[in-house]
């Protein structure tokens, strides 16, 4: 087995309550998750009471008998990365943290196990928070389509309900009912607790039993699936709403998870969509009849679907693109795949599987998942055996058998023209407002809640690294990590957007969406097919400042990642049917954010902010980017991406000499020389607009507010840093969580932050409401950060903040690719891999006036930007 083979030293015990509890030592890094998996979802819900176990969710963090606090704020008090999610037949909670907390986090997991409180007044305010949920996703044509033709498919079973509830029956739920399904379901016999990380197990187990053994509970819960029968659909549903781009979705109904048919259906999919060579990929996308196709397969305990959706190209009917999906699928049923495709396949999901699990979280959740969903925490690696053992027969039967047009369930979404407005007024001053008292709560009382937790070890002690500098400029540095087989890499290349002339904005983006489509001595398909056929992942993205490059592999695949990166940045010829291919998929992309009410804010904003000229200031555009000629992509190649100024990063498990030596005849022949100036600096625009933008067929607004911030480089950037934590860090414990989100119940996500790197971007606020509670929102937003600027914060407010951003910053390097980003952008900045080690010490150092200095100096309420994309 491999070292991260999430079987590998687990210990399985039932106490006597019936709590299943997995228990995992993982000493690579000290830190620990613990997550409850209740055996509870939407599928175990009565029509009348859709939505009721998503609601109860977002209850078991509003306190308990004896803490009748918030525990996100006991959550973040203990440095915690936590959440929770609701699926159809599981409700997870999970937190990781730095492994002297972990007895906390039991004892916390323990209490609201049984002891949550559910009244009718914390009820109706997280009434309204599900619901602004609600609107998010109504947001989406994609989730109204799959909504309407889910209902189609499963007509009388609970599958065809959201999972998150319709608005009127969640509006209609009560307290007692609320009260009945969690006492009915949240019982130490219908759960699972999973324990990963730098433990010793027996003493892990000892605790679990003290803390967790006590509580009453009765025998585990069965399963007893509801029979599927999905109906046939006599024609497809066609929906014309105010959109950006067709969207095609078919569904094909599929057995339980447990069938024998399940490995060869995954495998099947992959071979239909995943990568270049998969043959939908190909027949839609490299066609141009779509510019995206993605899918899933979803196997639960009664039964199960296949996803296929698909976005046209611009103005493309969606017949061809149907009889294009019938006529792919239809063929492979009757001619088969080939071996390579089927290997190419295992391969894709074996190497997948062990990517997906090298930190102790994702771990911890492939146990979870298996023992909840399946009754059986080995199940993905009996799976697995499974999945190496189909045939190309067995592809072609379950083809033939499922993926029929008899049983399809087809709907499409064709856009029709939406009416959209822009007003535009200087901010309201002197608004009279009379609020509520603020109910914050006091760090300090926090500790009388919290059990005791024995002072904390050094956050990040070492981390050993080999940096060097090649002859040419490019920087390398290497990590050796022998915990995991694979390797994780991080590059940087300082040609991003900045530099796109004006009148040419998009450039930066086609030339790294293109550097994979072709080189001197490969074409995309074979480029592709080298990376899939050892289930490498590899990627270039242009954002602001520069090209990021992610990365991973198996350790005996790193010289065939690095050989391709290599072709990538040296030998890209960007041949114009791919470059003509990319750009339509651009400008597909470009209408669907131009109706998404998030992405259309933030542009909004940063284009009042920021004057032309500005690197903030520019997006693409439709005419920039149909201007873009293959002479432009290939001239912006040879200026900006060149050594100088580069650095990759790599984590895993190498021999440094090795990969060094590698690097040297991989990119020492790369020309040098100095990178092309980027564009000079604007200033900041006059600031202080009130920016209301209308989409048609919205049902909740989304808002930010901004306005210039600092750089990553500013010597203040870690005050703004505990600052911005205490403000709107996280959207359950900070003070404007607290306030609209958890009190008012104006909004279901709230946050703040400085977009800082190597320019000084914007402080922000996002939130998303109903649009009748977009303005007391806003108003409430605007008081509190007037408030923090006058009044300042507290000293314990600044000590709980250091203590999270200090120990979740050691959860985050717990993951490789985490450990290799962060460990690329130090460098970046001018750092040095020492930034690693020396930040929370950075961090701690903050003192309370440096605090409320930098909210005096970095916080504008009254100029403001104010930006709502909505209803």
């Amino acid at each position: 087995m491999p070292p991260t083979d999430p079987l590998l030293g687990v210990h399985a015990t039932t106490l006597a309550n019936g709590l299943t509890v997995l228990a995992k030592a993982v000493p690579t890094a000290p830190v620990v998750t613990v997550q409850v998996w209740y055996r509870v979802g939407s599928a175990d819900e009565k029509p009348t009471l859709n939505g009721i176990s998503h609601q109860l969710e977002h209850l078991m963090f509003k306190g308990t008998r004896s803490r009748p606090v918030q525990f996100g704020h006991l959550f973040n008090a203990l440095g915690s990365d936590s959440n929770a999610f609701t699926t159809y037949e599981q409700t997870a909670y999970f937190s990781t943290v730095a492994k002297e907390h972990m007895h906390s986090l039991l004892v916390l997991e323990a209490d609201r196990m049984t002891e949550t409180v559910i009244h009718a007044d914390l009820l109706a305010s997280e009434q309204k928070v599900v619901v602004s949920e609600l609107q998010g996703y109504e947001n989406d044509p994609g989730y109204r389509l799959e909504r309407r033709l889910m209902r189609q498919l499963f007509p009388h079973h609970p599958y065809g309900l959201p999972v998150g509830g319709l608005r009127e029956q969640v509006e209609a739920l009560t307290a007692e009912q609320v009260r009945h399904h969690y006492r009915q379901h949240y019982q130490p016999g219908n759960a699972t607790l999973v324990v990963v990380g730098d433990f010793e197990t027996e003493q892990v187990l000892g605790d679990i039993e003290q803390i967790f053994g006590p509580l009453r509970g009765t025998s585990a819960r069965t399963p007893t699936p509801e029979p599927v029968q999905a109906t046939p659909q006599d024609s497809p549903l066609v929906l014309r709403e105010p959109g950006s781009a067709t969207l095609l979705i078919a569904l094909y109904p599929l057995p339980p998870i447990h069938h024998e048919d399940v490995p060869a259906l995954h495998l099947l999919d992959l071979i239909l969509t995943e990568g270049r060579n998969a043959r939908l990929e190909q027949g839609l996308v490299d066609s141009g009849l779509a510019s995206s196709v993605q899918s899933y397969v979803s196997c639960l305990w009664a039964g199960g679907w296949y996803h296929l959706s698909v976005t046209g190209a611009t103005d493309q009917d969606w017949q061809p693109m149907a009889q294009r999906i019938d006529k792919t699928i239809a063929a492979l049923a009757t001619t088969g795949v080939t071996e390579e495709e089927l290997r190419r396949a295992q391969r894709q999901l074996e190497v997948g599987m062990l990517l997906a699990t090298r930190d102790i979280t994702s771990q911890g959740m492939q146990l979870g998942h298996d023992h909840t969903q399946t009754g059986d925490y080995k199940f993905s690696t009996a799976y697995l055996e499974q999945v190496l053992r189909v045939t190309k027969a067995d592809i072609q039967r379950v083809a033939a058998t499922y993926l029929t047009p008899n049983q399809q369930v087809l709907g499409v979404l064709i856009p029709t023209q939406g009416q959209s407005a822009v007003i535009t007024s200087p901010p309201e001053r002197g608004l009279t407002e009379d609020f509520c008292p603020r109910e914050f709560i006091d760090p300090l009382q926090l500790a009388a809640y919290l059990p005791r937790t024995p002072r904390p070890q050094s956050l990040v002690t070492s981390c050993q690294w080999t940096d060097i500098a090649l002859d040419n400029g490019l920087r390398l540095l290497l990590v050796p990590d022998s915990s995991t087989p694979t390797v994780s890499l991080s590059g940087y290349i300082p040609a991003g957007s900045e530099a796109d002339p004006c009148g040419s904005e998009g450039l930066a983006f086609l030339t790294a969406e293109n550097l994979l489509n072709g080189t001197d001595n490969l074409d995309a398909l074979t480029l592709d097919r080298i990376l899939e056929d050892c289930g490498a992942d590899l990627s270039l993205e242009a954002y602001r400042e520069g090209v990021l490059i992610q990365g991973a592999a198996l350790q005996a695949d790193l010289s065939t990642l690095l050989e391709v990166l290599a072709w990538a940045l040296q030998k890209a010829t960007f041949p114009a049917d791919q470059l003509e291919l990319t750009r339509q998929q651009a400008l597909v992309n470009l209408a669907v954010d131009l109706d998404e009410p998030s992405r259309l804010a933030k542009r909004l904003l940063y284009q009042q902010l920021y004057s032309p000229g500005h690197p903030y200031h520019g997006f693409p555009t439709q005419a920039s980017l149909e201007r873009i000629t293959q002479a432009e992509v290939r001239e912006f190649y040879r200026n900006h991406y060149r050594p100088g100024g580069s650095y990759l990063c790599l984590v895993g498990n190498f021999e440094p000499y090795h990969v060094h030596t590698l690097c040297e005849a991989l990119f020492a022949a790369w020309p040098g020389g100095a990178q092309s100036p980027s564009a000079p600096l604007g200033r900041p625009a006059v600031v202080g607009a009130r920016i209301q933008h209308r989409l048609a067929n919205k049902a909740q607004a989304l808002t930010c507010l901004g306005h210039p911030g600092i750089s990553r480089l500013d010597p203040c950037f870690p005050a703004a840093l505990v600052l911005n934590q205490i403000i709107g860090g996280d959207t359950l414990t900070s003070r404007l969580g607290s306030q609209i989100r958890d009190r008012l119940g104006l909004t279901y996500g709230i946050y703040s932050y400085f977009q800082a790197r190597r320019h000084a971007g914007p402080f922000v606020v996002e939130m998303q409401t109903d649009p009748e509670d977009t303005e007391p929102a806003i108003a409430q937003t605007l008081a509190l950060l007037r408030e923090v600027k006058s009044q300042g914060v507290s000293a314990a407010e600044v000590r709980v903040a250091q203590g999270f951003l200090a120990s979740n910053h050691l959860v985050e390097l717990a993951h490789p690719d985490s450990l290799s980003q962060t460990l690329l952008m130090n460098m970046v900045y001018g750092f040095g891999p020492r930034g690693l080690l020396e930040f929370p010490g950075l961090i701690q150092a903050v003192t309370l006036e440096e605090v409320n200095q930098a909210a005096r100096d970095l916080l504008h309420p009254e100029s403001m930007v104010t930006v709502t994309v909505g209803p």
